[in-house]
């Protein structure tokens, strides 16, 4: 979440009167994260989230997007729900930008997760792969293993000011993912971007799931990987096994992975931390002066796909077989 286009509260006002939503008494930008403009509101029914797609987002994923939300809550998974507009529209414009208004999910966003806290996120992630099922719009991942090559081109160049040698380090990285990125894993509706941020706790209890703006058709494991970068590393880098057995245990008891999936787990880590690496380093460099962004470190994935690269087996994640 983030806040690139500004709105006044006049044309916000008159925006929020197509959804029957109350009077708005307030509102305020969100500054975490890095592809949309996110605010809370305050109106006379309660709170909401407003969101202003922004040009990053193509329009015409929109309609996934919304959709799986609706699908997901309709099987049972905790998330947030588009509101419709009085014409029955899920989206509107505002500030020339798409604009959708969303529910508001209790909870807060844990900075510090025990391995209970990754055991149900684990749970949740396996619930919301098998609640996709069925679900009939489908979105490719243009930040899967395809997608990797040409956006480390638009960094490539300055990379060294990043961090001195990655200019000849990433690109045989990449070669060595490309040759060997599976073909013939279980796939469907995954999230790729669950972070802490984006799970929603009260106490120790998971309240649910927000941002699916990354969602997409992948490699149901991806995920699995990506949750393991996301939740089992600690600030100094090195690897949790115990949150990593947690969330795999929390994750297998509701969806078993398959002797493939398994076997593929370290690569697909290894995928997962470069894809991140990859679009934060493009958003270091690139993040135009003045928005409103926390960008994020581009070198906490580095050192986590280097730590990937000495895995052998999946059971050095804390998998128990």
């Amino acid at each position: 979440m983030a806040v690139y286009t500004d709105i006044t509260e006049d044309d916000l006002s008159r925006f929020l009167a197509a959804y029957g939503a109350g009077t708005l008494l307030s509102y305020k930008g969100i500054a975490e994260g890095v592809e949309n403009s996110n605010f809370l509101l305050h109106t006379t029914k309660g709170a909401l989230i407003l969101t202003l797609y922004e040009k990053r987002v193509d329009p015409g994923d929109l309609p996934f997007f919304l959709g799986l939300m609706h699908h997901l809550a309709e099987r049972g998974l905790s998330c947030p729900l588009p509101l419709p507009r009085s014409d029955g529209a899920l989206l509107g414009e505002l500030s020339g930008r798409p604009a959708a208004v969303i529910s508001f999910l209790e909870g807060m966003w844990l900075r510090k997760p025990a391995a209970k806290h990754c055991r149900e996120v684990g749970r949740a992630l396996a619930q919301m792969h098998l609640a996709g099922e069925g679900f009939e719009l489908t979105r490719r991942n243009a930040l899967s293993v395809d997608g990797w090559r040409p956006l480390w081109d638009k960094s490539a160049d300055r990379a060294d000011e990043v961090e001195t040698g990655l200019r000849d380090e990433i690109p045989g990285e990449l070669d060595l993912l490309e040759a060997r990125w599976p073909k013939d894993l279980p796939t469907g509706v995954i999230h790729a971007d669950l972070f802490q941020d984006n799970v929603f706790f009260i106490g120790d209890e998971l309240s649910g799931l927000i941002d699916f703006y990354f969602a997409c058709n992948d490699i149901l494991a991806y995920d699995v990987a990506t949750c393991l970068n996301a939740w089992c590393f600690e600030k100094d880098g090195s690897f949790n096994l115990t949150k990593g057995m947690a969330l795999l245990e929390g994750y297998e008891s509701v969806r078993p992975l398959s002797d493939a999936e398994v076997a593929a787990l370290p690569l697909l880590a290894r995928g997962s931390a470069i894809r991140f690496f990859l679009t934060r380093l493009y958003d270091w460099l690139m993040t135009p002066p003045g928005a409103l962004v926390v960008k994020k470190d581009p070198l906490e994935y580095l050192r986590r796909l280097r730590f990937h690269r000495q895995v052998l087996d999946a059971r050095e994640y804390g998998l128990s077989r």
